[in-house]
């Protein structure tokens, strides 16, 4: 039946047709269906943000293939340590030098262990212990054969870190340097805020966690918007391995003078840690010793490989000059 509507005296009469109980499921349907679709985006943009972040936290890790005696005739100890906050125990060699009580503690970068092949570290630690140097090569929790932490770039890895410092400095060293690659670098500035048992820091490659860097290395892998990706990640992190980003001092870091000479080393086309950082960062030091080489056109951790001479040589040099400051420092105390 068709209802007439009159509205008024003069208007024509309106007729209202009603609305088929067919049409109303349909249009149910039809928003449902929308409804379900944004839903099911959603959820998928989610879980591919926790699938990041799961990935970053569990980096895949290769075994240890080798050790100092079979690779460069080094002989050397195994040893066990706390980390400074007895979180967890720590694995690694100790390779200790005739006479020597001088120590260089080498801090792996993120997704490899003590040996960190593509460097090579066996390399560079054959290098320093013919310097007479005393050496610590050690995993951090997220590399361990046994009972891996996850990777929290740097929050409990600093500490695991000057677990291995401490190590260093019980076994008699008087001068401690920390050489550290790419997250491993950042994990030592990080544990350089901590400590006052560091004489000096070799960083090769910086990365240091912050939303800008954490944000350049996922958009290099798949193009997502930068917001909201890094909000939901922010939220992501502390779930699955139990740091947000606000827990990692990087702000501390990129305005830190830190009292010990440093040595930045940093390839123009790294597109992990893009060198503006490290140039941001060296410029805050003050301390006389301290020095940045920008290699031009060399790549993220390679730079050894690529310009192995000046490397060593820069190297050499800037532990040279480490060495006659301490022994000043030495001779006016007493």
């Amino acid at each position: 039946m068709n209802i007439t509507v009159k509205n008024d005296a003069t208007s024509a009469p309106t007729i209202l047709t009603p609305v088929s109980p067919r049409f109303i499921r349909l249009k149910h349907v039809v928003i449902a269906l929308l409804l379900s679709i944004v839903f099911f985006l959603l959820f998928c943009f989610i879980a591919l943000h926790a699938y990041i972040a799961w990935v970053l936290s569990n980096p895949t890790v290769a075994p240890i293939y080798s050790n100092p005696e079979l690779a460069k005739s080094m002989a050397y100890e195994n040893i066990t340590f706390p980390a400074l906050d007895e979180s967890r125990m720590m694995h690694g060699w100790y390779i200790p030098a005739n006479g020597s009580n001088k120590t260089i503690v080498f801090s792996h970068g993120y997704g490899a262990n003590r040996e960190e092949t593509w460097v090579p570290m066996y390399d560079l630690a054959h290098y320093a212990h013919r310097l007479n140097y005393n050496i610590i090569m050690f995993d951090y929790g997220f590399a361990a054969e046994y009972n891996k932490d996850v990777a929290t770039g740097g929050k409990i890895e600093s500490q695991q870190l000057l677990g291995a410092i401490k190590l260093a400095k019980d076994k008699g060293a008087e001068s401690i340097i920390v050489w550290g690659f790419s997250m491993g670098a950042g994990t030592a500035l990080q544990a350089g805020l901590q400590t006052q048992d560091v004489d000096a820091m070799i960083l090769d490659s910086t990365f240091l966690l912050e939303p800008d860097t954490l944000y350049h290395n996922i958009k290099n892998q798949i193009d997502l918007p930068r917001h909201p990706s890094l909000e939901i990640l922010e939220l992501l992190f502390p779930a699955l391995n139990g740091t947000g980003l606000s827990q990692i001092p990087y702000r501390e870091v990129k305005s830190k003078d830190y009292p010990f000479p440093t040595f930045f080393i940093h390839g123009t086309e790294d597109e992990k840690a893009p060198y503006p950082i490290a140039k941001k960062l060296a410029a805050n030091q003050t301390n006389p010793l301290s020095d940045v080489w920008i290699v031009q056109d060399s790549h993220h951790e390679l730079i050894f490989r690529e310009h192995s001479r000046e490397y060593l040589r820069r190297v050499s040099s800037f532990l040279g000059n480490v060495k006659t400051s301490l022994a000043k420092q030495h001779e006016q105390q007493e």
